[in-house]
């Protein structure tokens, strides 16, 4: 069983951005910020040192910047990858697919309500995907993983039942899972049940891909 302790490392160049994320985190009983990084370099070693459940990366920083402290900490080929949710300024498109290839299990702008930093941290430590909502459709409708075809509630290949196919359209358009049990009258544990169905029956890793079929199927529009 996990501890219910979630400890997080914080690397930002900026000293205001650390300690506004460190009181927000520090507020809950179930998150603690074990350390602070003003570099890239400097969150590498404290990483590898503490060992933090999670690392919350910005991405532009000196020495090393965050997409590749993320490759180094959570990247192909890691042994004992950490967590890492990059929190930026900037939502170029490469950013967020280059973050995902290098491990990251989520991706949020700096301008991001506190509750949406508490719960990426917490989804984060359960490896869940979490994007910005504010992102998630400008980006997600140009990843094209899958061939387009008409939109159907009647999904033969695979299979996926009237209630899967809502719960991926709140996946599509950047709902947390709790923004999500909220909309459809469901229980946490229902949403992530489904969420584990869907998975396998679209054969992804992750709510980015699931997102991804969403729109290149014409499912949300």
């Amino acid at each position: 069983m996990l501890n219910s302790e979630i400890r997080v490392l914080i690397a930002d160049d900026q000293i205001l951005v650390r300690t506004g994320f460190r009181m927000i985190l520090d507020s809950q009983s179930d998150i603690t910020v074990v350390g602070e990084a003003a570099d890239g370099a400097e969150c590498v070693e404290l990483a590898r040192r503490l060992r933090p459940d999670v690392c919350l990366l910005d991405i532009r920083m000196p020495r090393l910047d965050g997409l590749e402290v993320a490759r180094l900490l959570a990247g192909p080929g890691v042994a004992d990858p950490v967590k890492v949710v990059m929190v930026t300024s900037f939502d170029e498109d490469g950013y967020l697919n280059t973050a995902l290839r290098n491990g990251a299990v989520g991706f949020l702008l700096k301008d991001s309500a506190p509750a949406l930093l508490i719960e990426a941290v917490r989804a984060a430590r359960h490896g869940d995907v979490l994007v910005s909502p504010s992102v998630t459709v400008k980006l997600l409708k140009q990843l094209t993983r899958y061939p387009a075809r008409p939109a159907s509630t009647d999904l033969a290949e695979p299979p996926v039942s009237e209630r899967e196919l809502a719960v991926i359209r709140q996946v599509a358009v950047g709902r947390t899972n709790h923004e999500i049990c909220e909309e459809l009258c469901l229980s946490l544990s229902t949403v992530k049940t489904y969420l584990g169905r869907i998975h396998g029956k679209l054969g992804v890793r992750n709510r980015v891909e699931v997102a991804a079929w969403a729109w290149a199927n014409g499912h949300v529009g």
